[in-house]
């Protein structure tokens, strides 16, 4: 049986693995040139993802790709005193099993671990798919396959072909988030620095195993922004009005940007589809239901819709009329309950007034001064649903079972 996958990031190569070790024959199509290297942003998986890796067998290099980061100072606008909070505080609260990696690593790993029993064509594009199941491409010739998944993230060109305009399905949760590469000028290594203001916030962010450390910005606006997700010139444009009168270090990060070797600019955007499925295509992490970037999880969600969606084409021999709504049953609870998350956590990290301001700063304040163990109890008691990776218990797949990694 085969199988066309679109997207080579995150959620496309962990799909893929567990596809051909079920006994599918797997290709996957990718827009970008080659694997990237830039490293990316930094990104989370919580226990269910890293129980999932683990299976995989590339636990050790992940943990080994591990940023470290352990303590954030973030000063204000207003110039009150910075506030120091350890990460370990907050996250040993969410998840009992987290490591945080930069995306782009974390896609190296996983192609790394399926170049060899995946055919991967880099630098190409589905231009039409046929409910028969027939593709064409942007230079590729035309192919048939029996099942087409689209796992090429939150501007997926699958779900465009298949299901419709993406404005169709896409919620805006109020922010946006930009990520740069910039000189480390500061020489961090396993430490978050960065300034608050209403509205906004930004930062900076560095690990020993990275050449240069990656500027983060994530701000408010009333209404939604004008620009296209392609027009770089234009994004940037856009976060030098909204950060120009920042202060801090932020005006020497901002002269950075022309010179940036990798930049990230996006809508907070969650997608609402009543099914991710039609016919032979089906939607797989961002691509079908981005809880937001940045605030949702999105890439243990990934992460473990690939896994799952696996499972059940496994389970049903390939049979898409009963896997895929399974599969959009397994999943369906984790999906909606990440978006709840991610709009609560969207309205967190951006203080929208000065009370918000002070509050977060306070708060920030409380919780390194509290003993590990009482912080872990209060974020979970005033945080709904903080926990909900690690609430997620990964249905077991005898079809997958038995597929070890490669030695």
């Amino acid at each position: 049986m085969r199988i066309l996958i679109s997207g080579a990031s995150v959620a496309g190569p962990v799909l893929a693995y567990w596809l051909v070790r079920a006994g599918f024959d797997v290709t996957v199509v990718e827009r970008a040139p080659a694997p990237r290297k830039t490293g990316g942003h930094a990104v989370d998986l919580f226990r269910p993802a890293m129980d999932i890796v683990e299976r995989m067998g590339v636990l050790e290099p992940i943990m080994a790709g591990a940023t470290g980061t352990h303590t954030l100072t973030m000063h204000t606008e207003s110039g009150a005193r910075p506030a120091e909070l350890e990460f370990r505080r907050i996250m040993g609260a969410v998840s009992d099993r987290h490591v945080e990696i930069m995306r782009d690593d974390l896609s190296e790993i996983f192609h790394d671990l399926t170049r060899d029993d995946v055919h991967y064509v880099f630098g190409d594009s589905i231009t039409s798919i046929t409910p028969e199941g027939g593709v064409t491409f942007e230079r590729a010739a035309p192919a048939a396959y029996d099942l087409v998944i689209g796992a090429d993230g939150l501007h997926s060109n699958v779900r465009r072909l298949v299901f419709g305009p993406e404005s169709d399905f896409t919620t805006w949760i109020g922010a946006y988030l930009a990520v740069a590469s910039v000189p480390n000028h500061l020489g961090l290594d396993g430490r978050v620095e960065g300034v608050m203001g209403v509205d906004r916030t930004a930062a900076i962010y560095g690990a020993g195993h990275l050449d240069d450390a990656r500027a983060v910005f994530l701000f408010r606006t009333p209404r939604p922004l004008d620009y296209h997700h392609r027009d770089v010139a234009r994004q940037k444009e856009l976060l030098r009005e909204h950060f120009g009168d920042a202060g801090w270090e932020v005006p020497r990060i901002l002269a950075e940007l022309d010179r940036s070797p990798a930049f990230y600019f996006d809508s907070i955007t969650q997608l609402h589809l009543d099914t991710w499925s039609r016919g032979r295509v089906t939607l797989v992490g961002d691509a079908g239901y981005c809880p937001g970037p940045a605030v949702g999880g999105s890439t243990s969600l990934a992460v473990v819709g690939a896994y799952v969606l696996a499972g059940e084409l496994a389970a049903y021999d390939g049979d898409h009329a009963r896997a895929f709504p399974a599969y959009e049953a397994e999943l369906g609870e984790y999906v909606r309950r990440s978006r709840t998350f991610a709009v609560n956590a969207a309205r967190r990290l951006v203080p929208g007034g000065r009370f918000e301001l002070w509050a977060l700063n306070r708060g920030v304040r409380l919780v390194n001064r509290l003993p590990v163990a009482l912080t872990r109890a209060m974020v979970q008691a005033t945080s709904k649903g903080v926990r909900l990776h690690d609430s997620i218990v990964l249905k077991d797949y005898p079809a997958l079972r038995g597929a070890a990694p490669r030695p």
